[in-house]
């Protein structure tokens, strides 16, 4: 959808219909973004007439987030259908999935004491564990017949059963030694050291009675992840239309895998009989997400250049009758993040982003033609249903709620944060463009702030997103949510400066080995942008932030742009770029973004390193970082606290011991972002 739907006109559905309507309203705050619930994982009835889906409820006292099964009865009459809450326990409740024949929903839960799959019935009663596996569930898949289940597990690939591994790490627990010895990559990957084990898929068969049989390890064979780790789930494997066969996304654990993008897909009889197949074995690059079409053609997403993570993802169709692959929509300079079918799986569904919008497509996977079924906001996840597409949508005004998208409209089946939206105000935004390095077209976004005055000027906040290839655009965010800067009574602005995915792969392919180049005059060019187009910004009181490659970006800014900002906040920033390269784990990343490993290519690796400019900073600087950040190693924000430090900047450094790469614990979170807010108070107001 065009830009003017992400103004004024198009804030009604995130702020009218949630929150309160009156200027006097309070508003929105960092307590408030960690206590509304959070709506997931929506997925349709076999008959389309239910809707189950997850709902994350914060305990702050706990200091976790809790979630719970609700259903949705679509066929109740109503233009906002009752939720009923379909399962309630201390433990987590996750990852719903209808039983085949519709009557009943398979989750995981850990109330049993471990990650084990459960069953509810519709027709009532309580839940009723079906696995008892000895060691947790990650994930499962329920096969098209109801007669088996795929369900993956973390074993030790050279143990004939899965009690070997329990004993294994059972007697490891009890050596006094706490040594770790390793001979390859990974060591560590996100935020935990290896431990040996391999994500694996098994299968088990599923009774009526609701027993399963012994499990069947169906991917072990191959020695790769599945699903991959740290984030995979479902979606990296699928069952045929007959439930035969399993089809699975995967990368080989050799020696390279810090380094390799080569995930394929494999082909394995449900069963376990036989040896897995690859089936893109031509294809060096990311082979992702398999879903089967009604006339058993296989579909999936696929990269092209080996190494580089952010490459575009195009749509191929491999047909059924002989074996023949076709690539859909070579003309769509797009890249789809995730690719589903419609209810009959005639046609494919596709989310992609697109000039500042998470979007959803419908395309045809003969002709590859292709509608927009929704253009603006924030698509997050899909199931489609004989009435239409029920989806979780926000936006920068509006976290996740469930829509129905059919015909060409989007109804609303859900307003979950109602009662704790219903006396805050959320503040209006609007998208707007300039021209940015090479003369080309950017987007960037613009917040008021809370209790606007027309007449007033407004201090500012600078968000520069991390990825990079990544897009802050019109979306909620449970981490860098802009909401929560304008409630704190800053002008909030947010460029998708180069390397930023939604406006075709150039693009996005043009940060590589440009991190300081090009988005950093974006950022100038954006910034002086809205200043001169939104008269209410107040350009002298700004301060910029950022995570990540934002945050190196911070570093970048202090050394490159001294003069223009108040103060800097600077999350899990990268400061040299040298032991970012030794010590971060994926390794391709790193070596795509700089054009090789440090040891062949340090001069491109040293053209953008902030280390080398430390003696121009002089801009404050609050720095913030996680113990467990393995991606960006938590050395690289205290060496940029030492730099400031030893100089004399003023600044600050807040530490955290149990987070990763994000701050993620309530409390934590709440507690980042009275850090953040008082430094900006400090310096800007």
């Amino acid at each position: 959808m065009s830009s003017r739907s992400t103004t004024a006109s198009g804030l009604a559905l995130g702020i009218l219909i949630i929150g309160a309507g009156t200027a006097l309203a309070a508003p929105f705050t960092a307590q408030d973004l960690n206590t509304l619930a959070r709506v997931a994982d929506p997925q349709v009835s076999p008959d389309g007439r239910y809707v189950v889906y997850t709902l994350r409820e914060t305990d702050m006292e706990a200091n976790r987030g809790r979630t719970d099964l609700w259903l949705l009865d679509l066929a109740d009459g109503k233009s906002l259908p009752s939720p009923r809450r379909l399962t309630q326990h201390p433990a987590a409740d996750s990852s719903p999935r209808w039983a085949a024949d519709g009557s009943g929903v398979f989750f995981l839960s850990s109330r049993g004491g471990s990650s084990q799959i459960w069953h509810i019935s519709l027709a009532g009663g309580e839940a009723q564990q079906v696995t008892s596996l000895p060691l947790d569930v990650g994930s499962f898949e329920v096969s098209p017949k109801g007669d088996r289940l795929a369900v993956s597990m973390e074993v030790l690939p050279d143990c004939a059963d899965l009690q070997c591994t329990t004993d294994h790490q059972a007697a490891q627990s009890k050596k006094k030694a706490s040594g770790k010895a390793y001979e390859q990559l990974f060591v560590r990957h996100w935020d935990a050291w290896s431990n040996g084990t391999l994500s694996t898929l098994f299968t088990v068969t599923l009774e009526k009675n609701m027993k399963v049989g012994a499990p069947v390890n169906v991917s072990g064979k191959i020695r790769g992840h599945v699903p991959s780790k740290p984030f995979g789930g479902d979606e990296d494997y699928v069952f045929s239309p007959d439930g035969t066969r399993l089809v699975f996304s995967a990368r080989l654990t050799g020696r390279s895998e810090s380094w390799s993008t080569n995930f394929d897909l494999y082909e394995v009889a449900a069963d376990g009989s036989g040896e897995p197949r690859n089936l893109t074995a031509d294809n060096p690059a990311w082979d992702a997400q398999p879903v089967f079409l009604a006339n058993g053609d296989l579909a999936w997403l696929a990269m092209s250049r080996p190494g580089f993570e952010a490459d575009r993802y195009a749509i191929k169709v491999q047909s059924a009758k002989d074996g023949r692959v076709r690539t859909l929509l070579q003309d769509w300079d797009r890249s789809v993040t995730t690719l589903a079918t419609t209810r009959d799986r005639k046609r494919l569904l596709g989310i992609a982003d697109d000039i500042g919008q998470t979007a959803l497509f419908e395309i045809d996977p003969t002709t590859g033609a292709r509608k927009t079924v929704v253009g603006d906001g924030q698509v997050q996840g899909i199931s489609a249903g004989p009435r239409g597409i029920v989806m979780a949508w926000a936006s920068l005004g509006s976290p996740p709620d469930l829509y129905l998208a059919a015909g060409g409209n989007r109804t609303r089946l859900t307003t979950v944060n109602a009662e704790r939206l219903a006396d805050r105000q959320l503040a209006e935004f609007e998208q707007f463009s300039f021209t940015g390095a090479n003369e080309q077209k950017v987007y960037g976004y613009v917040m008021k702030p809370h209790g606007f005055k027309r007449g007033q000027r407004y201090p500012l906040a600078f968000i520069v997103h991390g990825g990079p290839q990544v897009s802050f655009a019109n979306q909620w965010s449970w981490r860098w949510n802009a909401q929560v800067y304008a409630g704190a009574g800053y002008g909030v602005v947010f460029i998708d400066f180069h390397g930023s995915p939604g406006y075709g792969q150039a693009f996005t392919d043009s940060i590589s080995q440009d991190w300081g180049g090009k988005p950093l005059i974006d950022l100038q060019k954006g910034l002086d942008a809205a200043l001169a187009k939104y008269e209410w910004l107040d350009g002298s009181r700004a301060c910029s932030l950022g995570a990540s490659y934002g945050g190196f970006m911070q570093n970048w800014i202090a050394g490159n742009w001294p003069e223009r900002f108040k103060c800097i906040v600077n999350h899990a920033g990268i400061f040299d770029q040298r032991t970012m390269y030794y010590t971060t784990e994926e390794l391709w990343f790193t070596e795509w973004e700089n054009g090789g490993p440090y040891y062949l290519t340090p001069k491109i690796h040293e053209k953008f390193n902030p280390a080398d400019n430390v003696t121009k900073w002089k801009t404050p600087m609050l720095v913030t970082h996680g113990a467990l950040d393995y991606r960006v190693p938590y050395s690289q924000g205290l060496a940029t606290f030492t730099a400031l430090q030893r100089q004399g900047v003023e600044s600050r450094l807040v530490f955290f011991p149990d987070e990763n790469h994000w701050i993620l614990k309530p409390a934590n979170n709440v507690q980042w972002h009275e850090e953040v807010l008082g430094w900006l108070q400090k310096h800007l107001k």
